[in-house]
């Protein structure tokens, strides 16, 4: 036993869908129960239905157990108990939700990835309805917006979130931790249904491969046969300077992001809405991502209440070449997506283009022109993507309309 005492979890007048938990092993007397919920008339049973089942599993028969409740769901009140449990006898045993059917979607490597929303992975309020948002991906954070003491929590809730929470089509990303707390953080998330790993502060080639092989390891002990996609975000000067050698150092890696915030810090200089103190690095970054066929992303915008900044950052993002951005609140999300969007002018060009080669290849031409430009089948490949890209924005913004209007 490391101690009989521990508290896992959150408690306060602003926490909301959360429980704090308190567990005491007691050497007789059997299990003592304090539950404070406000919906205790209409959950209570469940409630302790849940705890009960979860300590026989863990094989504990003497304990009291004190929950603070403020609506935490079944997933969220697991993982905590399970904390709390292994902070005192260490077991590596796993109390695992059910993996609800809505979630078995997969992913692709060309899927367009123009909007992903950061959620503090221990804070289980964000995570619920992220989804209905309808960003392209969700990233439930297990670094920067997890405290120190609360990463062995927050890994046991992520995973949970994996299994239970239903993120409406969105892409399932985590950020791991850096370094070989970044490696530990993939035994919790690997098995459990995670579409993309984004791996913060990359600075090193041989890193990227070494968490190749501990995911490779975990995908044949668990029998996984999906893909498991990478995403490096570069965020230093080194990191910067190395950026083909990353992009190029596994075959799973299907985007590289760029984080301002920790690069600009790194070189000594202030961030601005204009980025020109970050052209280099971005730039540098979008060809590094372009010669490895991959997709740039760019870094999140910090100002949530500036849309009008917002859109003219992902509108200059763009004409970068950049193929996406973070967000890290659900009101910038429709705004990137509009700003991504192919202009009028754009569409038209990549119709014409179509067009033109479906006719030239109908008559047997082996070569196609559009005015004066000679068209090849790359250009007409990336055509389609536009055309490809208007539709689906256009359905989005279409389903993202109905839902605010109806609300």
């Amino acid at each position: 036993m490391k101690n009989n005492l521990t508290v896992t979890g959150n408690s306060g007048p602003r926490v909301r869908s959360d429980c704090e938990i308190s567990l005491e092993i007691t050497g007789s007397k059997g299990i003592k129960l304090d539950l404070q919920s406000k919906v205790r008339s209409l959950y209570g049973k469940s409630i302790n239905d849940l705890v009960y089942d979860i300590l026989s599993f863990y094989n504990i028969k003497n304990a009291s157990v004190k929950i603070a409740d403020s609506g935490a769901l079944p997933f969220v009140i697991a993982a905590r108990l399970e904390a709390a449990i292994k902070k005192i006898d260490g077991s590596d045993s796993e109390y695992l939700p059910e993996m609800i059917p809505e979630n078995s979607y997969e992913s692709e490597r060309s899927r367009f990835r123009f909007s992903r929303l950061y959620l503090p992975g221990n804070t289980p309020a964000m995570m619920l309805n992220a989804g209905l948002h309808m960003p392209y991906g969700i990233i439930l954070d297990l670094e920067d917006s997890v405290a120190p003491v609360k990463k062995e929590e927050a890994r046991l809730l992520v995973r949970n979130a994996l299994r239970a929470v239903n993120f409406y089509g969105a892409e399932r990303m985590v950020r791991i931790n850096q370094g070989k707390s970044g490696i530990e953080d993939l035994r919790y998330i690997v098995p459990h249904n995670i579409h993309l790993i984004l791996v913060p502060k990359c600075e090193d080639p041989a890193y990227i491969r070494d968490l190749e092989k501990e995911i490779e390891q975990i995908r044949e002990l668990n029998r996984i046969k999906r893909d498991i996609y990478l995403m490096p975000i570069l965020e230093s000067a080194l990191g910067i300077e190395k950026a083909y050698d990353i992009a190029t150092a596994s075959k799973n890696i299907v985007a590289l992001a760029i984080g301002l915030e920790d690069y600009t810090a790194d070189i000594g200089v202030q961030r601005t809405n204009s980025g020109e103190e970050s052209l280099y690095a971005r730039m540098r970054l979008v060809n590094a991502a372009k010669a490895a066929g991959i997709q740039p992303i760019d870094s999140v915008f910090s100002d949530v209440s500036d849309m009008d900044a917002l859109r003219e950052n992902v509108l200059r993002s763009k004409a970068l070449g950049f193929e996406g951005m973070g967000c890290i609140h659900p009101r910038q999300i429709m705004v990137m997506h509009q700003a991504f969007s192919p202009s009028k002018a754009e569409i038209e060009k990549a119709a014409s283009i179509v067009i033109a080669f479906k006719e030239a290849e109908a008559k047997g031409l082996g070569v196609v022109s559009l005015g004066s430009k000679m068209i090849d089948p790359p250009v007409v490949a990336r055509a389609l993507k536009v055309i490809g890209l208007a539709v689906e924005l256009k359905i989005l913004t279409r389903d993202w309309e109905k839902k605010y209007n109806n609300e």
